[in-house]
């Protein structure tokens, strides 16, 4: 399966209540470009939980580019591709590899997100690579969180270094970056115990995690990665804001987009927090974690629409 079929797949949910929604607003004849078709194209938007401000953006554009006219349903899909595109662009540069040593991943999230098995499908996509790649289980709050790391390890054949439950969790990663380094391996994965973004003696805990790592090697972490859950929505634009000021977060990994109608939240992630959507997760399997592409991400979003 290709990329684009794979977020055809991951997006079905998505893509479905477009579909009902967008041919239901048509009518074979065409619609006039008027407030209230506009209106009607907005709230559409808005279900897939863009935010209201994109959605907005994009009405603009048709506002734009058809008022008074009467339009076919694929004009307008045109328009919200094009706008979609403007909104989602963003570097390409999936990981940023130290230059030299092993590159240090700090992975953290809320409980629930599909952290661990995030991190787990990203130590089996850069293992597919050619890398070599060391574990470092630090959510030591929850054993279940360092046995699930530890059986994802064996699986995959890669190196874990753990603790003991209720051991300090900078230790753990600091052993962990020690290991990378002591093996040469290329990278090292830092997992951290979910927590909520209120939750300040833990936030606090992160940037001392992240402080730890940095002592050992200047330039780490390399990459700060927020697990964020798709189906929990806009939600997750609030988590984004808190975890970023914590450890200076520099990309998303979106877990769980298969299982929502709302994956219109990438739009609303890349604009409010301004950070990149890295990986998307868009299955179950440990092969189903995949790089973001926004043209990708926009053709799969509407073209099963048509």
């Amino acid at each position: 399966m290709g990329l684009l079929d794979k977020f055809k797949k991951g997006l079905a949910k998505t893509t479905q209540l477009l579909k009902t929604d967008v041919r239901d607003i048509f009518k074979s004849e065409g619609r006039l470009v008027d407030d209230e078709l506009l209106d009607e194209l907005l709230e559409l938007l808005i279900k897939t939980d863009m935010g209201v401000k994109p959605a907005k953006q994009i009405i603009d554009r048709v506002k734009t580019e058809r008022r008074g006219r009467v339009v076919q349903m694929e004009d307008i899909l045109d328009d919200f591709k094009a706008e979609m595109r403007v909104l989602l662009a963003q570097p390409e540069e999936p990981i940023r590899f130290a230059e030299s040593g092993p590159t240090v991943i700090m992975v953290a999230g809320v409980n629930g997100t599909g952290k661990t098995t995030s991190i787990a499908k990203l130590a089996r996509l850069l293992s597919s690579q050619g890398k070599s790649v060391v574990l470092g289980a630090a959510d030591t709050f929850r054993a279940a969180a360092v046995n699930q790391l530890s059986v994802w390890a064996e699986r995959l054949g890669v190196d874990i270094v753990t603790g003991e439950q209720g051991s300090d969790p900078a230790s753990v990663a600091h052993r962990a970056v020690a290991a990378a380094i002591e093996k040469n391996a290329d990278i090292c994965i830092v997992d951290t115990a979910g927590r909520l973004q209120t939750q300040q003696n833990l936030m606090q805990e992160l940037e001392k995690i992240h402080r730890v790592i940095r002592n050992q090697i200047p330039e780490a972490p390399h990459e700060a990665l927020l697990v964020l859950d798709a189906t929990t929505g806009q939600n997750g634009v609030s988590q984004a804001t808190h975890f970023t000021d914590a450890i200076d977060c520099t990309g998303i990994i979106l877990a769980k987009l298969d299982g929502t109608a709302k994956g219109g939240v990438v739009v609303a992630i890349r604009q409010t927090v301004g950070l990149p959507v890295k990986y998307v997760g868009l299955g179950e399997t440990p092969d189903d974690l995949e790089l973001f592409v926004p043209d990708n991400f926009v053709d799969a979003l509407f073209e099963e629409v048509r």
